[in-house]
């Protein structure tokens, strides 16, 4: 018994621990890893926590409950972030502007059902597609959509990667060119919204510490850097809304992360009707003009993502005074 109990503690202890490592992102990449799992660790420690109160251990009840709520409160239903990240906010649609429409996608290279994701273009009609993981079996299936989406941009992926692509209904912006980072998880591209350019970013970053993600986040700050004022990006971040590798991708290019709707990932062995039991590593950005109204979550397709359909519109150019020299004046 003594053995089930001394088990018992460091069970609890090591959640605990994990549970507040989460929120030091800042020291080292290993941390911010532990951090996505931040409410997973928040169920495991309540429930390991409720036997202290039938043993009226209460200073250790207190201190689980403690890590919760640490933990609630950076729930993106609340959107708090990580201390200095920008937040955007969604914005009421005008009635005299019109409305475009963004989807977010990672296909999953392997995915065995193309045709759903043909179908979900169909029926929702994004004005503009932002793609993940776009193996040469998605090179293929996706020309079916060219002749709806003329002005694209795929990106050439790294041995053994799949690469982002951008397909786009608005043409290119003129003078406006199309970029991709080396590996292909970068592409970015300048376009023509009934005269309003807004550029159009698609990011995928790969996994947390220990694969490599803050190495390649450190690679990509000044493609990001160089994106201009008024622009959207979406992509897959293999990172949670309350980490601190979204935060470092807001603060490179300057934008404000917009509100998650919720899980986007869950390992493709459970169904996807779990998806809650998954995380928000899908995530979309905006700056400048771009006024975002509503981002959902779409229905799954046979990738281990759902996508995101994001309606946003571009604010007003405003109109400059008249100057009083300038104004007619009727002499009586």
């Amino acid at each position: 018994m003594r053995i089930a109990s001394v088990l018992y503690v460091l069970m609890l202890a090591g959640t605990l621990v994990a549970l507040v490592a989460g929120f030091l992102g800042r020291l080292h990449p290993v941390f911010d890893s532990l951090s996505h799992f931040r409410f997973h660790l928040a169920v495991l420690a309540f429930v390991a926590a409720l036997p202290l109160l039938l043993w009226n251990w209460k200073v250790g009840a207190l201190v689980a409950a403690g890590a919760v709520l640490a933990a609630a409160t950076t729930s993106p239903a609340l959107h708090v972030p990580v201390i200095g990240m920008k937040l955007g906010a969604f914005a009421p649609a005008e009635p005299d502007q019109p409305v475009y429409r963004l989807l977010q996608a990672n296909l999953r290279f392997d995915n065995r059902t193309p045709e759903a994701f043909l179908s979900l273009v169909g029926r929702t009609k994004p004005d503009v597609i932002t793609l993940n993981e776009v193996s040469e079996l998605w090179r293929g299936k996706l020309q079916v959509l060219l002749a709806a989406y003329p002005h694209s941009k795929f990106c050439t992926p790294a041995r053994g990667a799949r690469a982002v692509a951008i397909l786009s209904r608005r043409p290119f912006a003129e003078g406006g060119e199309t970029v991709c980072d080396r590996r292909g998880a970068f592409g970015h591209g300048v376009f023509d919204f009934g005269g309003r350019t807004v550029e159009i970013a698609a990011l995928h970053l790969g996994w947390p510490w220990p694969f490599g993600q803050d190495r390649q986040l450190d690679q990509l700050k000044p493609a990001l850097g160089a994106i201009g004022r008024t622009a959207l990006l979406a992509g897959d971040m293999n990172a949670t809304p309350w980490s601190m590798t979204v935060a470092e991708v807001a603060q490179a290019g300057g934008f404000e992360l917009m509100p998650s709707p919720g899980a986007t990932w869950l390992n493709r062995r459970l169904p996807m009707s779990l998806v809650g039991l998954g995380l928000p590593i899908d995530q979309v950005f905006a700056k400048g003009d771009v006024r975002v109204h509503a981002i959902t979550r779409a229905g799954p397709f046979g990738s281990d993502h759902l996508p995101l359909i994001v309606d946003f519109s571009i604010a007003p150019r405003e109109k400059t005074p008249a100057r009083e020299d300038e104004t007619d004046v009727v002499a009586l």
